[in-house]
């Protein structure tokens, strides 16, 4: 990934933090957005404070990293959140976080971003999803609805980008051991057996790594303890 840009959000823990590492790892320059604006100390990084749930922050930042690095390359849509249990006993303030956030800061992240791939003659665009945006799941009604809208928002823009030259690919892992969620209804004990955020990030490099006469459109996979749910 020498001489690529990538701009990360959601990219000062867990999953975007690793996927942050394995970038840099090889090479890459990186633009790092969160609400802590956190570069995780590492080289050719601009770490940016951004909210993606506010439209105007986000083109802001994005803004900030091309005028770092000249360009961009490559971009993954990270930030969210979970809130488990029932429906009806969702806090409201869950509810609207986790549209705001999951779908809403995604569809900004690209409307900031996308330009700016096809104007460097291609890239390509990962939607951090879930398996939960392919299969509903009990007590998950809200965040499905999030990341069914991701992916499908998703594939719908291969369908536009492709003639650019952008990949955009929907990245869905089951379940990983970081603290996404532990505070609005995931339960600890389900951690034991789970991916580590690196090994959620292997898939993203995979997706980005291939070479530029394919594109892979939906990847899905889970820890080997977890069953599949059809």
């Amino acid at each position: 990934m020498e001489d690529r840009v990538a701009l990360i959000t959601g990219a000062s823990r867990g999953v975007g933090a690793a996927v942050a590492h394995a970038f840099a790892d090889r090479g890459a320059k990186l633009g790092l957005l969160s609400r802590s604006g956190d570069d995780l100390g590492l080289p050719d990084t601009l770490g940016v404070v951004c909210d993606v749930r506010d439209r105007g922050a986000v083109f802001a930042a994005v803004g900030q990293v091309v005028g770092r690095f000249g360009s961009l390359d490559c971009v993954v849509a990270n930030a969210g959140m979970g809130a488990y249990g029932p429906f009806l006993e969702l806090a409201p303030e869950h509810l609207e976080e986790m549209i705001d956030l999951n779908l809403k800061g995604t569809l900004y992240t690209a409307a900031a971003t996308l330009p700016h791939l096809i104007e460097a003659g291609g890239g390509d665009f990962v939607s951090l999803a879930s398996v939960a945006g392919l299969r509903g799941f009990p007590g998950e009604a809200v965040y499905n609805a999030s990341k069914f809208g991701q992916l499908g928002f998703t594939r719908s823009l291969d369908h536009e980008m492709r003639e650019h030259g952008v990949r955009c690919t929907n990245v869905c892992p089951g379940g990983i051991a970081t603290d996404f969620a532990l505070e609005t209804g995931r339960p600890r004990e389900v951690l034991e057996g789970m991916m580590s955020a690196e090994e959620a990030a292997e898939a993203v490099v995979f997706c980005v790594t291939r070479p530029r006469s394919y594109r892979m459109l939906t990847v899905s996979y889970r820890p080997m303890n977890e069953p599949s749910w059809g």
